[in-house]
């Protein structure tokens, strides 16, 4: 299984017009923490159904990237009635996504 992408025609619609919370990675597919990070992402996701995991290509969607302010990859950001709530920058080891996710990070 792997995370949905969205882009910078889909945000809006899949990230900020959610029903439910949203934890969006920011990364690219030559960024190694990224690609460590993302089979966490992808059981987490299947764990949980209270939130939708998604991933933006930093290069294929930066008018995104900047208007959240991405600087480092990973970047994750958690959208909450179409507001970011909370951020982490860098590879996150699984009790840190959880923390997140909960409110506690």
């Amino acid at each position: 299984m792997s995370l949905r992408e969205v882009n910078d025609l889909s945000f809006d619609d899949e990230v900020l017009r959610a029903d439910r919370p949203v934890l969006v990675d920011f990364g690219a597919v030559w960024c190694s923490p990224c690609r460590l990070q993302e089979p966490l992402l992808e059981k987490l996701a299947a764990e949980r159904d209270d939130v939708v995991v998604v991933k933006v290509d930093v290069e294929d969607s930066p008018v995104t990237a900047q208007t959240y302010g991405v600087r480092a990859m990973p970047t994750l950001v958690l959208f909450r009635n179409g507001q970011p709530t909370a951020r982490a920058v860098g590879l996150q080891h699984p009790g840190r996504l959880q923390a997140l996710l909960d409110g506690q990070g």
